[in-house]
């Protein structure tokens, strides 16, 4: 903290003392904000596939000079590349959410 700001955040105890029930946690890192997330990088796989279709048609595949049409070839091929990142980024984070139902569901049974 900078010198003459006063710090602003509110104590566990402060915290506590307005919601004794609840934990300290991120919105999307509980297994339904997991899903979520899980579920639109797998939209956007697809929409970077279908992306890298347009890109190419749009930019390189009708381009008059050899220049453009290298270029909207590589820009449609990086953007192709996101696709994989994208699904993989999705099932990490669905067996992500899938293991912390099974934790939240075993400290229920106890």
């Amino acid at each position: 903290m900078p010198r003459g700001f006063p710090d602003l955040t509110p104590s566990r105890e402060v915290l506590r003392l307005i919601n004794p029930s609840a934990e300290p946690t991120c919105i999307l890192m509980n297994a339904t904000g997991t899903k979520w997330l899980s579920g639109l990088c797998f939209i956007l796989g697809f929409a970077s596939i279908g992306g890298s279709i347009a890109i190419w048609f749009i930019q390189g595949g009708r381009a008059p000079t050899f220049e453009l049409r290298t270029h909207g070839e590589l820009f449609g091929i990086f953007v192709g590349l996101w696709a994989p990142t994208f699904f993989i980024l999705s099932n990490r984070l669905d067996r992500y959410a899938d293991k912390e139902k099974e934790k939240a569901s075993k400290q229920v049974a106890y």
